[in-house]
């Protein structure tokens, strides 16, 4: 496993990371990887898995997150996966959600590492690719590090060799989704001592990574960078990022992106995916530049884009001339 292969990697969000949108960020950034939105197993398991499991092949590096806790289930999920071509199967032990907590998986799993261990060895025995987890550093307000010690180690001890690690607790219960990213306090040096105890897995550090500089600082401390909200409100910052990666890349030039994004929103559009969802992704994307509201208004006015579908991105893109 290269350790360069998590260098730069996008946050699974729902309702953000579909397959559009990363899609968007592979142009930005091609050596970025990308994470679908957390799928549950019965979703896949009950539902029509293709409309979860499909994208382009574009995309890869791909990982497939998903969302569950019974061990016969991921790994019948992790297989689907697999077939569907994804590089990567993770296991959602970080999310806070009530919902999630109701169906007994995302972050409330930390509380049972033993469950965890149990779920990754099954998906890690179904899979020729990695299983990989992403988890908090704590529940609650119980800053000890010795939680999170005990519950990579035990996943660790059952194979798991890649960590991403959301640098705060996850507090299930008085706090939002949306609190949990911001309010429990950041802990990066305790994400930096699992990597001293654990040398030979690897550890992406997420959370609060908003800035340049202090990813580039973490990626050679760490093993790699996660980004979530930076990605999507300002996605600049993966080209930046590729870019100071791998200067000997191509840059990326932004009426080039533009052209590409255009051409596969009109073929996508043309199969019927609304306007809304297409450019979704994009609405971020020319934050702090001149134009930028006015580029962000027109892609969200309902009626500009079913008057004029995909031309209007050429049109918005006018104003920031």
């Amino acid at each position: 496993m290269a350790r360069t292969a998590w260098r730069l990697c996008v946050a699974p969000m729902i309702d953000v990371t579909d397959r559009y949108c990363r899609y968007f960020h592979r142009l930005l950034a091609p050596r970025a990887r990308l994470y679908t939105e957390m799928v549950t197993t019965g979703a896949l398991l009950h539902g029509d898995a293709g409309r979860h499991l499909d994208f382009d092949p574009a995309e890869h590096p791909v990982a497939l997150q998903l969302g569950g806790s019974e061990p016969a289930a991921l790994a019948q999920c992790a297989r689907l996966g697999e077939r569907w071509g994804y590089d990567e199967i993770n296991l959602n032990c970080g999310c806070p959600s009530e919902r999630v907590q109701r169906g007994a998986f995302g972050a409330c799993l930390m509380a049972e590492p033993h469950l965890v261990a149990e779920c990754v060895r099954a998906m890690q025995d179904a899979v020729s690719v990695p299983v990989t987890v992403k988890h908090r550093l704590g529940l609650d307000y119980d800053d000890s590090y010795g939680f999170v010690r005990d519950f990579v180690g035990l996943l660790h001890q059952a194979g798991c060799r890649v960590f991403i690690v959301h640098a705060r607790n996850a507090v299930l219960k008085g706090l939002s989704p949306k609190d949990n990213r911001e309010k429990p306090p950041l802990r990066y040096a305790d994400a930096e001592r699992l990597k001293q105890d654990f040398p030979d897995a690897l550890f992406v550090l997420n959370g609060g990574l908003a800035d340049v500089g202090a990813c580039l600082a973490w990626m050679d401390r760490l093993d790699g960078v996660m980004l979530g909200r930076a990605a999507w409100h300002h996605p600049d910052i993966l080209a930046e990022l590729n870019h100071r990666m791998a200067p000997e890349d191509p840059p990326c030039v932004p009426e080039a992106v533009l052209d590409a994004w255009v051409d596969y929103v009109t073929a996508q559009h043309a199969r019927g995916v609304p306007m809304h969802i297409l450019v979704r992704g994009v609405l971020g994307w020319r934050t702090g530049r001149r134009g930028a509201r006015q580029w962000r208004r027109m892609l969200s006015d309902p009626a500009l884009l079913r008057a004029e579908g995909p031309g209007i991105l050429r049109r918005a893109w006018q104003v920031l001339a």
